[in-house]
């Protein structure tokens, strides 16, 4: 059986790999199996029995019959197959499948058994919601894929399955909804992951970077963990790709206004929506522009603050032996660290911390000299403004440290031209061939239609093309 020999050789020295001898109406017969991966009563009642009992597999014109017979007449099992070859049938072993390498056969059957634990279908952690579904991803792409069909029944939806790692083999699903995603923007996409040349994959980020033209801390990849999101995205022309083994699913292209837009937007009062929006609007500035406004002031201009507040201001800062770029780069860097310590501990203690260390912090502060009262305040509003934009909290941060060293050196002028480098970084930015400002300021062609504020929701339904080019 050189079959078995060359499978036994392949995955050597794993204790979990189990083989089951059977003897069947057909020969002798090894079942070859991941113990932890395959539900052994599938196994045993749809499998093993057959073979060994079933009447169907008797000699037909005086020869066995073929292993297609068997898997039409016997085998009870939801799924299975003729490998390729020998290779094929290990990925099959290692995917879940078991095999039936028989002793006077040249071919090696598959069959569908899987069983391995996988955690349930959840509530996103990273996106809650105040109304609407409150399902979302998780580990399993089978899993993730029924989410979605389940909520969009059109046979023009399709998912292109590939296997993507030289060493991982992992599964990645490329889906789309034909007839209303511009092809040239699936191929491209079908392209790049077809062509990674990666030794492993395990999460959708290795995907991301490959997707990536442009180096930047702004996100031009979009990724959410709620099957309705990814759902209005694929009917709006985008297309999605789902890894396996990881609860994120990415959709391209991303624009910038998608950042200040939430899960539940949708489902939540229009004119209290958009009161949302303008508030995350206003956020983003806050903690973009704020910071390094305060310290031009601070540093450069006195005779724009009133007379009345400059002499609260003073007295608030006596006694601070640092300049005000470093006063606020030190609290800044303080609160960073506050809110990675309560991300990173666990759950129930990670909260009460951060609220508790940003008391002491800044009572601290300010009690030794070390920043002012004005100075706390002002960074924390920045800080604060950060969640509300919880996608750009990453660039948003970065911007305001440039933003606030610009003005430290060159007082209101560097702090616009800091703000110009910005809408300069924005503006040549392009997610998979897309203005990432779009549609500010651009003429792409895309059906977007939910811009700064929203509409009403039977008109964001009703499929109209916005009349430009791609650039």
């Amino acid at each position: 059986m050189k079959n078995l020999e060359y499978v036994k050789e392949k995955l050597k020295n794993s204790f979990d790999v189990k083989y089951r001898p059977v003897k069947t109406v057909l020969g002798k017969a090894t079942i070859v199996f991941i113990d932890d991966l395959c539900n052994s009563e599938m196994i045993s009642e749809y499998v093993v029995a057959p073979l060994r009992e079933s009447e169907n597999l008797a000699y037909k014109d005086g020869k066995l019959s073929s292993l297609e017979q068997v898997i039409e007449d016997a085998l009870d099992i939801n799924a299975a197959g003729i490998a390729r070859d020998a290779d094929d049938a290990v990925m099959h072993i290692l995917s879940g499948d078991p095999a039936v390498i028989f002793e006077n056969y040249k071919e090696i059957m598959y069959v569908e058994a899987k069983g391995f634990p996988v955690r349930g279908v959840g509530t996103p952690e990273t996106e809650s919601v105040l109304k609407g579904p409150r399902e979302g991803f998780n580990e399993l792409i089978v899993n993730n894929v029924a989410l979605i069909r389940r909520r969009i029944k059109n046979p023009n939806l399709k998912f292109e399955a590939v296997v993507v790692g030289e060493t991982s083999q992992t599964s990645v699903a490329v889906c789309y909804l034909e007839g209303i995603a511009p092809k040239k923007l699936i191929n491209e996409i079908k392209n790049k992951v077809k062509n990674l040349d990666l030794r492993f994959i395990l999460d959708t980020n290795y995907i991301e970077d490959a997707i990536k033209t442009q180096n930047s801390f702004f996100d031009t990849v979009g990724y959410t963990e709620k099957p309705d999101e990814v759902c209005a995205k694929l009917l709006e022309g985008r297309v999605g790709v789902i890894v396996d083994g990881t609860p994120f699913v990415i959709t391209v292209p991303y624009f910038f206004l998608e950042n200040f837009q939430m899960p539940d937007d949708y489902y939540l009062n229009k004119y209290y929506t958009n009161f949302n929006r303008i508030l995350r609007w206003l956020a983003f500035f806050i903690a973009t522009l704020v910071p390094g406004l305060y310290v031009a002031v601070m540093t450069y201009h006195f005779a724009m603050i009133p007379s009345l507040f400059m002499f609260r201001l003073a007295v608030s800062r006596a006694g601070v032996p640092f300049p005000t770029f470093l006063e606020v780069i030190l609290m800044m860097l303080a609160f960073q660290f506050i809110k990675e310590a309560g991300l990173r501990l666990p759950q129930p203690i990670g909260g009460a911390m951060s609220i508790v260390s940003a008391l002491i912090l800044g009572d601290a502060a300010v009690g030794a000299g070390i920043a002012s009262r004005i100075t706390i305040i002002v960074v924390a509003l920045s800080t604060l403004s950060y969640f509300l934009i919880p996608k750009l909290y990453g660039a948003v941060s970065f911007w305001a440290i440039i933003l606030v060293c610009f003005s430290a050196a060159f007082g209101i002028p560097g702090f616009l031209s800091g703000a110009l480098l910005l809408l300069v970084q924005l503006a040549e930015l392009d997610s998979v061939g897309y203005q990432f400002l779009f549609p500010i300021g651009s003429i792409s062609e895309y059906k977007f239609k939910d811009v700064v504020l929203r509409g009403s929701l039977n008109k964001i339904s009703k499929d109209f093309i916005k009349k430009g080019r791609q650039k």
